[in-house]
């Protein structure tokens, strides 16, 4: 299989880029120009702007202070900060016909400088983050939206979907440095019909990187703090090339840190560039890439018992005994992304617009874990593979290193035609996706010291010479979407009625090398995706809104598609599925309220789902490789309401509110061991009835902060609710000072960080799910279903960290 380099990546993006300027500079018939502001002087206030001063003009809500109490403006900071934002960055304005929140560059700036694109968003309405690291910098986190866990969401990063599309996995610590990131929306339960995804049924995550400067210039961010973090983080915009009207900025990170429990660390490397180029009117060629490479030793996942009797000191083993299979060198991962997209928007007509974004996604991946082997009793899928090759004078039983690699490349186009015409605009959307997947896990036995390689350079050898595995297989899936939406607006655009339609169509084929496996499985699926949504704005400051919505997602993992067997025992551990798994499809409804005002600005929404084939994604460690499965929990029923709040900037001060009330139930007893669990009625996995967060934000030019305190209720992690996480509360805080221009330094500044303020010890979330903790009597009345304890995510301990920025 053929693997991108992050060189190719970069030639992918400039060659586009040379193309859009090649073709600008026929269709120009003169030099672009920049509108230019007046100067600023760099101090803590500016002056009013001439559209605030005007008597005629009412200020709008997110401009609700005096005029004179604006701080902050773009040109001031190097980091983005304007000082206006709502909520301080957390309640930015919307007007779509759907629930919508998000932060913007205001409330980003102020947290911590490792922190992923998920964690952002700890303190929207209804979004609840579970993660292992204080810091923000792993993917050993999860995060769920309405009980929805992130499986089943979409996300989308500069116009392409930056996930794994087979595991649904964001992987969003990789995709691009906090200090690039302009903002990040989350609109649940109802995506954009035209972005590239299919499995957004619990809504759509985006993120948006800040466009490159016009001007020459660079930005430096310094990091130090708990649990000997250093990170070092430097960007340079290089203004205008030439006369080409093409501007462009390119980053690097280096991220060091330990783990706050238990042995190891994180390392992380990151580069990220982006070049635009905009001519005539509304043309623009937007070129955008990533790498990240990550390598990170893991924690432990407990269950409720550990948790109990160990608490956070349940962690692998410093030491290597020489038959401790949880020595915690056996236990880390290393990834590598390379992530590419070209957004391409041209003007074709009055009124006919056509967007172009095609993209690469690649990965090379593995994750370790321990195991013993047997010389004398091992299996190669069914068959015996003993005696497995040991170095000579070795014992029969030795103590091995299970390496899952995979490689995954990803080609996509996403395109959409846009014509407005009078009252009417009528959109239609094709999405392709592409997917080579290969993923073969081996094992590998350490020196005397515990080291082992992790690629599967040196992998055990059965007795014939092949290199002993747990499956080897490889996917390739392929994705056609079309889409239509057609809006038409009334009574002078105040409503808005819209009506659209997406056909998804995937083909997935799967091959399976080992013996005793179906050698290739596959199945294809279609599935219409109506909806409809109405917008009414009653008042300038006052909107309603209501939508009917549908989603699907295919079962997540390749387990569905290959055939699994134990190394120890040569039985199967997991069967393949024939015509793949039962897709999940929910239909969903909305009904909800906005205001933007002089006083407050709020946003409610009310909304119900009903979902067939509930799909619960859960991980397990099967002879030391972590399995990721897809459990079909039948029909669910979701119903809450959500909301926001923030007011206008009193003497520098922002308050925000958030929370969430959720009633979710299962509505099916589930299947097991051929009789059936009762678990209609019970409520729904990882859906907290309650959860909310209080935000404060201050800045006046120089000081500045940040403070915030979130609430999560308990979440069931059984389906039989016969065990639970606890309720949990976290307090964040960020403070500040920002100094005027010193010698070439902008606008330097210094910055606290101080997360988990009380050094809570609390689980986050649930990393295995099951159906039953605990045994449980079968609706037959005489079968008794074992139980399983289901493992859990250990939430990070207080850390502290300190940031200097400056412009240069």
């Amino acid at each position: 299989m053929r693997r991108l380099s992050a060189n190719s990546v970069s030639l992918f993006c400039v060659a586009v880029l040379a193309a859009g300027n090649t073709a600008s500079a026929q269709a120009e018939t003169g030099k672009d120009t920049v509108r230019k502001r007046a100067p600023v002087r760099a101090t803590g206030r500016v002056p009013a702007s001439p559209a605030a001063a005007r008597p005629a003009r009412k200020a709008g809500p997110l401009m609700a202070g005096k005029a004179e109490e604006i701080t902050v403006s773009s040109g001031l900071t190097p980091n983005g900060v304007s000082g206006r934002s709502a909520g301080g960055g957390m309640m930015p304005k919307q007007t779509d016909p759907f629930a919508k929140s998000g932060v913007t560059r205001d409330y980003i700036a102020a947290q911590a400088p490792a922190t992923n694109a998920l964690t952002l968003l700890r303190n929207v309405p209804g979004v609840v983050v579970a993660s292992a690291d204080p810091t923000g910098a792993t993917d050993r986190m999860s995060v769920s939206i309405r009980g929805m866990n992130q499986n089943e969401l979409g996300y989308e990063l500069e116009g392409m979907n930056p996930s794994d599309v087979l595991y649904y996995s964001p992987t969003s610590s990789g995709w691009a440095d906090t200090e690039n990131v302009g903002s990040v929306t989350v609109t649940p339960g109802a995506p954009d019909l035209m972005a590239p995804t299919f499995s957004a049924v619990g809504g759509l995550i985006s993120e948006k990187l800040r466009d490159p400067s016009h001007k020459f210039g660079g930005l430096l961010d310094l990091t130090y703090g708990g649990n000997n973090m250093r990170r070092e983080f430097l960007r340079l915009d290089s203004g205008e090339w030439g006369h080409t009207g093409i501007h462009s900025f390119a980053s690097f990170s280096d991220t060091q840190a330990s783990n706050w429990r238990g042995p190891g660390g994180l390392h992380r490397w990151h580069i990220d560039f982006k070049a635009k180029k905009a001519w005539g009117d509304g043309n623009s060629i937007s070129a955008f890439m990533s790498y990240n490479d990550v390598q990170e030793n893991l924690y432990t996942y407990p269950t409720m018992a550990q948790w109990n009797a160990y608490g956070i000191n349940y962690n692998y083993s410093k030491n290597f005994t020489g038959s401790n299979t949880n020595y915690y060198k056996f236990h880390q991962y290393e990834w590598k992304h390379a992530r590419a997209s070209v957004q391409m928007k041209f003007k074709l007509a009055e009124g006919l617009n056509l967007s172009v974004t095609p993209y690469i996604f690649d990965v090379d991946g593995t994750v370790q874990g321990g195991s013993t082997l047997n010389q004398n009793k091992a299996f190669l899928g069914a068959d015996s593979a003993s005696p497995l090759q040991f170095p000579d004078g070795s014992a029969s039983s030795q103590v091995a290193q299970s390496n899952d690699t995979f490689h995954e490349s990803t080609f996509g186009i996403n395109s959409v035609l846009d014509w407005k015409k009078g009252h009417n605009d009528l959109q239609f959307g094709y999405w392709y996706s592409y997917i080579n997947y290969a993923e073969d896990p081996t094992y590998s036995l350490p020196d005397a010291a515990g080291n082992a390689s992790r690629w599967g350079q040196d992998p055990v050898l059965t007795a014939s010479g092949a290199a002993l595995k747990q499956w080897d297989a490889h996917v390739i899936q392929q994705t056609n979407t079309l889409s239509l939406m057609d809006t038409y607006s009334l009574l002078h655009d105040r409503l808005k009625i819209s009506a659209g339609f997406k056909e998804a169509m995937i083909t997935r084929t799967a091959t399976n090398l080992m013996p005793g496996a179906t050698y290739a499985t596959g199945f294809s699926d279609a599935q219409p995706l109506p909806r409809v949504a109405i917008s009414y704005q009653i008042t300038p400051r006052d909107q309603v809104y209501i939508n009917g919505t549908t989603a699907f997602r295919e079962a997540a993992a390749i387990t569905p598609s290959v055939d699994m067997f134990s190394s120890s025992t040569g039985q199967m551990t997991s069967r393949h599925v024939t015509g793949g798994m039962k897709p999940e499809y929910s239909i969903a409804e909305e009904l909800g309220y906005r205001h933007y005002g002089k006083y407050f600005n709020l946003s409610l929404s009310f909304f119900n789902y009903n979902f067939t084939n509930r799909q619960i994604t859960s991980s397990s460690l099967v002879e030391g490789t972590t399995i990721t499965t897809s459990l079909n929990g039948g029909g669910q029923t979701t119903r809450g309401i959500s909301g926001e709040i923030s007011l206008p900037r009193w003497h520098h001060f922002t308050p925000y509110f958030s929370g969430q009330y959720l009633h979710a139930t299962t509505d099916n007893n589930l299947a097991s061991n051929g009789t059936y669990l009762p678990t209609a009625g019970k409520v729904a996995v990882l859906s907290p009835k309650f959860s909310g967060s209080i935000g404060l934000s201050y800045d006046d030019g120089h000081v500045f902060g940040n403070f915030a305190f979130n609430y999560v209720g308990s979440e069931y992690s059984t389906f039989m609710n016969d065990e639970k996480i606890p309720s949990y509360e976290t307090a964040n805080l960020g403070i500040g000072y920002r100094f005027n221009d010193v010698f070439f330094l902008k606008r330097p500044q210094l910055q606290l960080n101080l997360t988990n303020l009380g050094n809570n010890h609390y689980l986050s979330g649930a990393w295995g799910l099951t159906t039953n903790a605990h045994n449980t009597l079968a609706t037959d009345g005489h079968t008794v279903i074992k139980g399983s304890a289901p493992t859990y995510i250990t939430g990070g301990n207080f850390t502290g960290l300190v940031s200097f920025t400056s412009g240069f």
